[in-house]
């Protein structure tokens, strides 16, 4: 007995279409041998690949952003915008393909940070920018401290942190341990940045006492420059005597302190002054800046990076050996503690996503039921031989594996069995029809081979422009989409060659052409209820149509209601807390209130490790959040939670340490969660824009104020909030001229006597570097100066004559800005805000711009929106309406190649809007917002909706070309398709529950768009299509 809806022509005449593709599935099904060569190459390098390629938690994103750090001690934030920034801002404006330049200037440091234009390349433009910097070293101060640019490197991520902790070990016992460690992990190759921090450096302090050089009438400028002459080590050169040469060695460098202190520094009449004479010369403590904490005891943190390529569970491998060795050498007064891994981070959200996988395929096997158990295996072994064979085009293409990779993986599973599904239902139904398994699994091959080649190409075509979306957004998510891509052409060239010569050896000829019990409860479902319906529906097409559309229309209000939200926030265990103080807090004040903050971290069982550092941020542990300068009245800490912990448990503690914490006298405490996606500010930032600071620090206080205002708004911060106050020496240049001194000897001799001049380095015999600074006595231990320092401070004039700085200068207070910030060389004022819990930037910004917008600025001052704004500028700018219309574009001119008609292009596009009225309807359901992700997945959905539509169009209209009359090929096609077409969307939803579930916000929306969308538009499209297809049917030539 045939099928009811196989015509009779289709029966009886095989296919005898000839292309490439057909040829191809013709000889693998006859040549089996080479067949299955293939089949076992493809296995084993799929494995081998699997096991072999880069692995990481997130995606590495290559920004071509340069910071320029300038560090200039004891320099005042105008002085450094003057002497400093102008020159270089200028300097980098002359490069091309600049973006934006945003430079941040406090005391003593600047960071210019050069943003260019996506799609350069960054090697070249690093060096460029290198090169011009380095131009501009003649026009900057010779006496800064440091000038570095830097990169952004992705990799520059640590992926282990160490502690060594000990509250009893001197500083140096401890900075030996670090060093040991730092040298042995420094010998892994694939490790880079290895370095430890929390110990201040070991100097050679030089402390002249000015008093006693006055007395002598000493040149201070004489004492410096005969220490700088004895440090040097100049080479002598080479000597050739007879046939052998020889290197000649000079005086060389200190051999040791006492040699130091024995410097010859004055030598007249007869009279010789050494160093140590007007100076106390001994190894000390520089001034400690950056003091580091583990669950409230003193450590010393040691981090390591990865470098780019490299498996980060091969290093921990490499790793933990070397640490376990090491840390049986350690004292007993000392701890090793492996506070942070990535790599066991890594394994878990792998290992969580594999388990997603597993669970996927095995919902996948269970959707295949109707096709029958030999059916099934064939489907359930080109799963895993597309994946392999997409995973070596990901591999090929230089894609790691991560969280985004694996996704991308997991979402090809729901649309690579489409293809065998097809393929194999197809070839099932030729065999219920009476063909052999060989010539059915042939002809039905070359039956369905173009539609399957439309198909794979509008899937591709769906994905294909998400690889060139704008700016950091788009190549934070490319590995996705290109997971997709080579996945689902993998799925193509397995399910037209391996699919079908498996076929033709495992399936056989049914005795029940209607197919197994779970195929026929299936038709008959199919035919109790779609039949009648869509019967109904072809008799009244128009009210049908316009019924569609008022669903569509009203979905379309939903996206008002759900929000929008470019990133979302990290789901991993892990969070921060930032503790600003009171301004210039002392680090010794700074370090009493951390203590208050760790006590209450401390009752809170659900933290496992809390990491402070107080002076400055933690080391950077996470892709887009940088490490906080130096700043002594700010500390940070790092919060790890139980591996175990749930992203539910992490946001209920976040939400209770903000409440405890709001109310802290000493300082304001922010709780803040990690959030993903390229770096931001804050999720809520305005640059007011202007030249005047103090018109500039009154505009930032009244736009604060409507922010503060803004329910939702929490964590408001203000830069230009309140100034800073700063010493400052008055010189009477009349009385300085007068007594012959000159200014620039003043400003020398107060910053040696201050923050001290490095003149060189001193090498033990161990090899142990330190730098000898010259400076003068404090009463502090910690070498901090204090107001005592300019008491007896002595400037000698021209001929050598010691004069008090009091005498030609005064010392007051003056007021100067904490911060001055510039964009693309305007200065502006910083108003930055995070939100409460539940609460969307753009929810509140809505509340703030018409606030903003009415707020009346003076000429020449305005704002713009930063933070998730900007971001959002920059993906949605007009690179993505490219992307889009291109994507529009290439799927009509697929559709044109395969129909040749536009009214075939219309019917098969109108599914688009009925997938959006299902996927916006689950986000609000899941509780998501729309999101840069959840986009990806709509424009993935169009994608999938178009190609269920093309196989349907497709059969319909070889129904007709072979003089099926058109009603009742809308018919048959309609009731014959809709089984694959279940089968296919029924699996992808299989494969996409697992990824919905997952608790990670960053991929759970993508999952539950698809599944809305494949749920509405299967159940809306198989209706709306046919009776859009009745009323605009395409020309058909009628087979002969």
């Amino acid at each position: 007995m045939r099928n009811k809806f196989r015509t009779p022509h289709i029966v009886r005449k095989p296919y005898t279409h000839d292309n490439i593709t057909m040829k191809l599935t013709e000889y693998a099904v006859k040549n089996y041998q080479f067949t299955l060569v293939l089949f076992v190459m493809v296995t084993i390098v799929g494995i081998v690949t699997m096991l072999t390629m880069p692995r990481a938690e997130d995606p590495q994103i290559n920004p071509p952003t340069f910071p320029i750090i300038v560090v200039y001690p004891g320099t005042s934030p105008q002085d450094m915008e003057e002497l400093v920034v102008k020159p270089i801002e200028k300097k980098m404006y002359e490069l091309e393909n600049v973006d934006k330049i945003v430079t941040t200037i406090e005391d003593g440091l600047a960071v210019i940070r050069v943003e260019c234009k996506y799609g350069v390349n960054v090697e070249n433009t690093y060096q460029e920018v290198v090169r011009d910097v380095n131009s501009l070293k003649s026009e900057l101060p010779s006496d800064l401290f440091s000038l570095e640019v830097k990169k952004v490197d992705p990799s520059d991520v640590n992926i282990v942190q160490i502690a060594l902790v000990s509250e009893n070990a001197s500083y140096r016992t401890l900075r030996r341990a670090a060093e040991e460690l730092k040298e042995r992990l420094e010998k892994i190759t694939t490790l880079k940045n290895v370095e430890f921090s929390g110990c201040p450096d070991e100097i050679v302090r030089v402390d002249v006492h000015i008093d006693k050089l006055a007395q002598r009438k000493i040149p201070l400028s004489l004492v410096i420059g005969s220490l700088q002459s004895e440090a040097a080590n100049i080479p002598g050169g080479v000597v050739q005597i007879s046939s052998k040469s020889f290197n000649v060695k000079t005086s060389g460098k200190f051999e040791s302190i006492e040699d130091i202190a024995n410097t010859v520094v004055f030598n007249a009449n007869g009279t010789i002054v050494l160093l140590k004479d007007v100076a106390d010369v001994g190894l000390r403590y520089a001034e400690e800046k950056h003091i580091t904490r583990l669950n409230g005891y003193r450590c010393v943190l040691v981090n390591a990076a990865q470098k780019v390529g490299s498996n980060i569970t091969q290093n921990q491998a490499k790793i933990l050996p070397i640490v376990e060795e090491f840390e049986k050498t350690l004292p007993p007064t000392i701890k090793l503690v492996r506070t942070f891994d990535q790599a066991s981070n890594v394994a878990r959200r792998l290992g969580a996503l594999g388990v997603d996988f597993l669970l996927a395929i095995l919902l996948v096997l269970i959707t295949l039921l109707p096709l029958g158990i030999r059916a099934a295996v064939i489907v359930m072994i080109a799963i895993p031989l597309s994946l392999a064979l997409g995973l070596v085009g990901l591999n090929a293409l230089g894609f790691s594996l991560n969280q985004l990779s694996i996704v991308g993986l997991v979402v090809a599973l729901g649309l690579l069995v489409d293809d065998s599904i097809v393929v194999v239902e197809n070839i099932e139904r030729w065999l219920r029809e009476g063909y052999s398994a060989r010539e059915a699994s042939i002809q039905a091959t070359k039956q369905i081979a173009l539609a399957v080649l439309g198909c794979t190409a509008t899937l591709v075509i769906a994905f294909l422009p998400m690889i060139f979306l704008p700016g950091g957004p788009g190549e934070f998510v490319r590995g996705l989409p290109m997971a997709v891509i080579s996945s689902v052409i993998a799925s193509m060239i397995v399910s037209l060659t391996i699919v079908p010569f498996l076929a033709s050896r495992i399936l056989k000829t049914h005795h029940n052409p209607d197919g197994n019990l779970f195929l026929r409860l299936l038709k008959k479902l199919i035919s109790g209820s779609y039949s009648r319906l869509l019967e109904r529906a072809l008799k009244r097409p128009v009210p049908t149509l316009v019924l569609s559309l008022v669903i569509f229309v009203a979905s379309l209000g939903l996206f008002r209601v759900i929000g929008f939200r470019l990133f979302p926030t990290s789901e991993k265990p892990i969070f921060l807390v930032n503790v600003r103080m009171p301004l210039q807090t002392s680090l010794q004040e700074n370090k009493r209130i951390t203590a208050m903050i760790e006590d209450s971290l401390r009752k809170n069982a659900e933290i496992l490790y809390f990491t402070a550092n107080m002076g400055k941020g933690n080391p950077q542990i996470y892709y887009n959040v940088g490490q906080q300068q130096e700043k002594a009245d700010f500390a940070q800490f790092f919060v790890q939670l139980r591996d175990d912990a749930k992203p539910n448990e992490k946001k209920r503690l976040i939400e209770e340490l903000r409440t405890q914490f709001a109310l802290f006298p000493a300082a304001r405490i922010e709780v803040k969660d990690f959030e993903q996606g390229p770096p931001i500010e804050a999720p809520i930032s305005i640059r007011v824009l202007g030249d005047n600071l103090d018109t500039l620090r009154r505009l930032a206080s009244a736009v604060e104020q409507i922010v503060r205002q803004s329910p939702g708004a929490i964590y408001t911060n203000n830069e230009l909030n309140l100034p800073k106050t700063d010493i400052k020496v008055h010189i009477n240049k009349e009385k300085a001229r007068a007594l012959g001194v000159l200014t620039v000897d003043i400003d020398k001799t107060v910053r040696m006597a201050v923050a001290g001049v490095e003149i060189g380095t001193y090498t033990d015999n161990s090899g142990d570097d330190y730098a000898i600074m010259v400076t003068t006595p404090k009463s502090d231990q910690t070498g901090v100066a204090t107001l005592d320092v300019f008491e007896h401070l002595y400037v000698n004039n021209a001929v050598g004559t010691p004069i008090l700085l009091k005498q030609i200068a005064t010392i007051t207070f003056e007021s100067s800005p904490t911060t001055i910030n510039h964009f693309n060389k305007n200065r502006f004022a910083k108003i930055t805000a995070f939100t409460e819990k539940g609460v969307l930037a753009n929810t509140v910004l809505k509340d703030i711009v018409p606030k903003l917008n009415a707020f009346d600025f003076p000429a020449g001052y305005s704002y713009v929106l930063a933070g998730e704004a900007e971001s959002e500028r920059d993906a949605f700018g007009g690179g993505f309406i490219v992307v889009i219309l291109l994507t529009v574009f290439l799927f009509i001119a697929v559709l044109i190649l395969q129909f040749k008609t536009f009214r075939g292009i219309i019917i098969v596009l109108s599914v688009i809007p009925l997938g959006v009225v299902g996927g916006v309807t689950m986000l609000m359901l899941s509780g998501n917002p729309m999101s840069f992700i959840a986009i990806i997945g709509f424009i993935g959905l169009a994608g999938i909706e178009v190609k269920n539509s093309i196989l349907l169009v497709d059969f319909t209209n070889q129904l007709r070309s072979e003089g099926v009359e058109l009603n009742k090929a809308i018919e048959q096609a309609g009731e014959i398709r809709f089984l694959p077409v279940v089968l296919t969307s029924l699996t992808a939803i299989g494969g996409l529950i697992p990824i919905a579930l997952n608790p990670n916000p960053q991929i759970s929306p993508l999952a539950w768009v698809l599944i809305g969308g494949l749920v509405s538009s299967t159940v809306l499209s198989r209706i709306v299509t046919p009776v859009l297809y009745k009323l605009i049917p395409p020309e058909i030539a009628h087979a002969e």
